[in-house]
């Protein structure tokens, strides 16, 4: 894994890494080095929640871009790499990116059905699903992650020749869409050593497969696996661009002062391409994600929007949940990624649930201490 990083002279509770050599970060932070938006309570819930696991935790205010929390965690302690600079196949999280292309595009709509009898079949092609009610509409399909209804829609997309004039034109199209909700390449974060994941197109497929491709090839994109990658901070500002209902600012870890006001390039507004009315659908899934669906157990006072992913992985399947709350004054964006974590319910999700409740609140419910003390006890961390 790289180490990227620099001691910077602050105190923000975390540890980076040095080129060569891992360094705790504890300096005190001189005046004109501004003032760092990262939240130390949400900064030590974070390192607590990560203790025995390999994996990240970003959160992110969706009005700024701020960086509220950024804690990581692996076999040699933390390392801001992992957030920042490690592409991880996205899982079921990518369904919501999918459904926005797929809606802005006019290929489905929110009240679009799609059977779902034992998963979804294609030639000797059959993925697996969870047990649920069907056919299912849009938001329903969100909310209990329905892999036929995103393979189904997404190969409807790259074998439709009346809108598009191929499968080359398609990807084309859906790669457009990805890049503008800051996905594909890296995203300008304030710290050293950013690195962008992939979003497949023309070129990238030619190359990987010289005898050739079709929709078959790249369908599992569809459902966040293949020729798709993600770093955990890419998938929380995916997660802001849908609480803002369009848009994000670059993410940053510094707040701008007199002396160092912020940069531009921090300051200016990035709208995804995506149709404006295509957000209310996606929204109102990851709403009953949380209130009835494969999150639910996170379901609160205040409304949650989430998804979860499940990540097929060589070895135990790794753990995402991405999320936004309030759903309709969005004051928080999160993602959590947590290496060989099993299913996304199990770890990442409500590892979210606690950071979103503690930066709402100002603080854990001695519900929420017992359940942050369980989790904290529980390990994945695979040592070689």
């Amino acid at each position: 894994m790289p180490r990227v990083g620099r001691t910077w002279g602050i105190r923000i509770g975390i540890l980076l890494a040095l080129v060569g050599a891992w360094t705790t970060v504890q300096a005190q932070m001189p005046v004109d080095d501004g003032t760092l938006t990262l939240r130390p309570m949400l900064q030590q819930l974070g390192d607590r929640l990560l203790k025995g696991k390999q994996g990240s935790i970003v959160a992110i205010r969706p009005e700024t871009g701020e960086i509220l929390c950024l804690t990581t965690n692996s076999a040699h302690g933390s390392d801001v790499s992992l957030a920042i600079a490690t592409p991880y196949a996205p899982g079921s999280t990518f369904k919501t990116a999918q459904a926005l292309m797929l809606l802005s595009e006019g290929i489905v709509t929110a009240e679009t059905t799609v059977d779902c009898t034992n998963g979804f079949t294609d030639g000797n092609i059959h993925v697996g699903c969870h047990q649920h009610r069907s056919p299912l509409a849009l938001p329903a399909a969100l909310a209990v992650s329905c892999n036929t209804w995103f393979l189904s829609s997404f190969m409807s997309m790259l074998n439709d020749d009346f809108v598009y004039e191929n499968q080359e034109e398609a990807i084309t199209v859906w790669n457009d869409y990805m890049r503008s909700m800051g996905l594909g390449g890296a995203l300008g974060v304030d710290i050293p050593g950013e690195k962008g994941g992939l979003v497949a197109n023309v070129n990238y497929l030619n190359r990987r497969y010289k005898e050739g491709w079709n929709a078959r090839t790249i369908l599992w994109a569809g459902m966040g696996q293949g020729d798709i990658t993600i770093t955990p901070l890419q998938l929380c500002n995916l997660a802001v661009t849908i609480a803002n209902r369009g848009f994000f600012y670059t993410p940053h870890i510094h707040r701008g002062t007199t002396e160092k006001p912020l940069a531009q390039r921090y300051l200016r507004r990035h709208t995804t391409k995506v149709a404006p009315d295509a957000y209310a659908p996606v929204i109102a899934g990851m709403r009953k994600a949380v209130e009835n669906g494969t999150c639910s157990s996170i379901n609160t006072t205040y409304p949650i929007c989430g998804k979860t992913g499940t990540v097929e992985n060589a070895g135990k399947d790794h753990s995402a949940f991405i999320g936004f709350a309030p759903m309709n004054d969005p004051k928080i964006a999160v993602a959590v990624y947590v290496e060989h974590g099993g299913f996304g319910a199990d770890l990442a999700a409500p590892m979210a649930g606690l950071i979103i409740e503690a930066y709402l609140k100002g603080s854990l419910s001695a519900t929420s201490q017992a359940k942050a003390k369980r989790i904290e006890g529980k390990t994945t961390l695979q040592l070689n």
